[in-house]
């Protein structure tokens, strides 16, 4: 079987290039004090309203766990509330206050530049075939990691 060079498989280019954005977007959260995995769980909030940490965490794609540690940090710096949730009284369900959302609104409008600045390093007619090809293989990747029917 011939070897094909490590810098032509695919993954590793998809990967480099995720490692790249996230370092962009961790230097540009730095700045207010937050990890990408806070500023995810800030922006869901905003989106999606009061989640329990379980909720979260799927929508982060990190382990409940993970999302415990984020929390807690966020709480620790008044960026959000915790309180119990009315339907489970094991559940505590989190929102942005105030500051969470002042600082979310402020890291957001330079995420967005580094979005655009992204964007317009394509033609149009390159953004969107770039868009559909990443769905396409993130759709693929999807059902590869599916179980199978024995």
């Amino acid at each position: 079987m011939a070897e094909i060079p490590v810098e032509e498989y695919l993954c590793t280019r998809i990967r480099r290039a995720e490692q790249a954005l996230m370092a962009r977007h961790e230097t540009v959260l730095r700045r207010y004090g937050l990890t990408q995995a806070q500023y995810t769980a800030l922006l869901t909030l905003h989106r999606e309203g009061g989640l329990s940490g379980a909720q979260l965490a799927r929508a982060s794609g990190v382990t409940q766990q993970t999302m415990a540690t984020v929390l807690n940090g966020l709480q620790s710096k008044g960026l959000i509330q915790r309180e119990v949730s009315p339907v489970h009284a094991k559940v505590q369900i989190a929102s942005l206050t105030e500051e969470g959302l002042t600082l979310l609104e402020q890291a957001y409008d330079d995420v967005v530049v580094l979005d655009r600045a992204l964007t317009d390093a394509f033609t149009p007619a390159e953004h969107t075939a770039l868009c559909d090809l990443l769905d396409r293989a993130t759709t693929f990747l999807h059902h590869q990691s599916r179980p199978t029917a024995n």
